[in-house]
């Protein structure tokens, strides 16, 4: 009886502690303007010659947790995004947010795909493409091939190159 107790009192309560330190990393600054973050995002990209990658989504979304891990754990996947974007990660809060709603706005509705959502930005802050995520999942992951080409295929030379 008294380790049912113990166990209940202490141990749980432990490991649960420990489970969500585990989920840990936030990606997702929640406390600043999106908006404004988007906004230096274009102006540092433009600056470099540079895209913008939106991914969209937020702390409380595991799949976005694991693919802002996966494409950081992954050398040649970053720095190919190194090379050739402006990568930032745009809090959405909820549907009700109002920060959410401008951002889903300016973004021409992205919210509409699930998250992650990544929305490629051109050096004038101009929507060019978005990218549902789950054609980049493979099983409880990501598949790196099709990641590493969706990248490879957005940078600012795929994009300018005329295919004859």
């Amino acid at each position: 009886m008294y380790m049912k107790r113990y166990l209940t009192l202490v141990i749980l309560p432990l490991l649960f502690a420990v489970s969500m330190a585990a989920q840990g990393v936030k990606y997702y600054d929640e406390s600043i303007d999106p908006m404004a973050q988007i906004d230096e995002a274009v102006a540092k990209a433009a600056a470099e010659g540079k895209y913008v990658v939106c991914q969209v989504g937020g702390n409380w979304c595991k799949w976005c947790r694991w693919f802002a891990k996966f494409i950081t754990d992954d050398a040649e996947i970053s720095q190919t995004i190194s090379d050739n974007f402006v990568y930032i990660h745009v809090n959405y809060a909820s549907d009700k947010d109002e920060r959410s709603r401008q951002v889903n706005q300016r973004l021409r509705n992205p919210s509409r795909f699930g998250f992650p959502v990544l929305v490629i930005l051109d050096e004038k802050g101009q929507v060019i493409h978005t990218q549902q995520s789950d054609y980049l999942e493979e099983g409880q992951g990501y598949n790196r091939e099709r990641v590493l080409k969706f990248f490879q295929k957005w940078t600012p030379e795929a994009v300018r190159t005329v295919v004859r």
